[in-house]
């Protein structure tokens, strides 16, 4: 259980981590051509194939494994005293990090056959990749539903068990929430659950590694 836990807690640390990447990433380095023609978008991939797959690497299958981690180590922390809510997060834990991995893996397979495609059949190709963001973007990169409500039944089950401090458990709840309204396309909500997790997943990693045993000892 204290191995778990201190792993748990380097999982949580290493998730923050992959999101200021993605941040930094996507923020500062991604100048993809959004006004440009189908010719232009179609040699920014080509040109930057190897490092959209990295970073859908990182980003998401990375991500999930880590998420898995995460997610193992927290039901173990809580299940003695909040049993039914920890199992629902798991449940809904799960479901995410197949969501998270499935998305990784289906924007570089759709990455690569776009490319491919577009040297003979640029339209389509085009076409293509518009789909694959939209299925990517559905399945976890703009839709956080399964993720906030993952997070909204850990904070519950970190309150009813009086794990780590009320306000980590209270702003897991804000972030959850945000996270569960993003089935509303709007971009401000999944930012406020992209940054708050960052705050989240390193002030949760922080508190796992610090007190691996609080459960017991509680």
């Amino acid at each position: 259980m204290n191995n778990l836990q201190k792993v748990g807690g380097f999982a949580a640390l290493a998730q923050a981590i992959i999101y200021v990447m993605a941040f930094v990433y996507f923020g500062a380095f991604f100048d993809f051509p959004r006004a440009g023609n189908i010719a232009q978008k179609l040699s920014f991939l080509a040109d930057n194939q190897l490092m959209l797959s990295v970073v859908n690497l990182v980003m998401y299958v990375a991500f999930g494994v880590m998420l898995a981690v995460l997610v193992l180590a927290l039901h173990h922390r809580f299940k003695k005293r909040a049993m039914v809510l920890s199992q629902l997060a798991v449940v809904f834990g799960v479901i995410w990090v197949g969501l998270v991995i499935a998305s990784g893996m289906i924007a570089n397979i759709g990455l690569a056959a776009v490319i491919k495609l577009s040297v003979n059949e640029p339209d389509q190709a085009m076409t293509l990749w518009l789909t694959v963001n939209i299925i990517v973007e559905g399945l976890g990169g703009g839709n956080e539903v399964v993720g906030g409500l993952w997070l909204l039944l850990l904070s519950c089950a970190a309150l009813k068990s009086n794990q780590f401090s009320k306000t980590l458990s209270y702003l897991g709840l804000f972030i959850g929430l945000a996270g569960i309204m993003t089935i509303y396309p709007a971009d401000v909500l999944t930012e406020i659950f992209g940054i708050g997790q960052i705050v989240w997943f390193i002030w949760l990693g922080t508190n796992m590694l610090v007190k691996p045993l609080m459960h017991e000892s509680a």
